[in-house]
């Protein structure tokens, strides 16, 4: 029976949560949204959208050779999207040749990534169950243990992106000066790529691989409007991520629609809001000029 939202939000809120999975799903969503933040931040930093985009897609080969191997999906998406972000990181000319050289790189991964995908599909009969969820995500089959699995991997990433943070952003604003001061800029590059494929493989399982962008891109590019401070800007992020996916987990509580259509929804109106209202600010600055 479909829920009914009604005027009284506490008790709403209360009745929500006497059901395990919506509570499975606000710890995994929260654990996901804080990860995604802070690397997403880094990541719409550096012009790596592209490369999480791609760590995004290839979770979903990864987890479907799971499914197909009979072991959790979690562990196919999180093996496929790290494993991805070392072969782009390892490839010659990857970095070192810009960013061009290194989106035809990504590409070429993604597009190998996606046809090991169809072959899984292929062995599975072309009847994969759950294939909707991987695309777009879903809620309902969180499980205590998968929120434990997620908990320990986003601690374990958060510690090491807090220990390379400053190295990291040097290198990302200036990487020829970082480098002429001894910074390795290489070795952070693929360090933070595998916690790219990390972050995307956690966030795809709430948003599922193709509405990654969600969580990895729209709370930073939108924090990064509002401030060019980078711990503000870094914490803002993990707010707007915090607070996107809360109502969009509520919201789908009460709709029978895809979870990750409201991560989307709701990111992208915020991103609209802020873009409109810092437009709106520079025009009034100028018009006082």
């Amino acid at each position: 029976m479909q829920p009914v939202l009604t005027w009284n939000l506490v008790e709403d809120v209360r009745q929500m949560f006497q059901f395990p999975f919506m509570v499975n799903a606000f710890r995994a969503g929260t654990i996901v949204a804080v990860l995604a933040g802070l690397v997403g931040w880094f990541m719409v930093l550096r012009r790596q959208s592209f490369a999480g985009h791609t760590l995004a897609v290839v979770g979903f080969p990864g987890a479907a050779g799971a499914v197909l191997l009979g072991v959790s999906a979690t562990y196919g998406l999180l093996t496929f999207a790290v494993a991805a972000a070392l072969v782009i990181a390892a490839i010659p000319g990857s970095r070192s040749g810009g960013y061009s050289e290194e989106s035809a790189v990504t590409g070429t991964v993604q597009a190998f990534a996606l046809a090991c995908g169809f072959l899984f599909l292929s062995l599975h009969g072309g009847q994969l169950g759950g294939v909707n969820n991987l695309l777009f995500g879903s809620f309902l089959g969180i499980t205590a243990a998968q929120v434990q699995v997620l908990a320990v991997i986003a601690v374990v990433a958060v510690a090491i992106l807090a220990a390379i943070a400053r190295p990291l952003l040097f290198a990302s604003v200036d990487p020829d000066v970082a480098a002429a001061r001894g910074v390795p800029v290489r070795a952070l590059g693929a360090g933070f790529l595998v916690l790219l494929g990390v972050a995307a493989g956690a966030a795809a399982q709430i948003t599922g691989s193709l509405l990654v962008f969600a969580l990895l891109v729209a709370p930073a590019a939108t924090a990064q409007l509002i401030t060019a401070r980078p711990v503000v800007s870094a914490g803002l992020a993990v707010l707007i991520g915090v607070l996107t996916t809360w109502a969009s987990l509520f919201v789908a509580y009460y709709l029978d629609y895809p979870i990750g259509f409201f991560i989307t929804s709701i990111a992208f109106a915020g991103y609209l809001l802020v873009a409109g209202g810092t437009w709106a600010r520079g025009a009034l600055a100028g018009d006082d000029r």
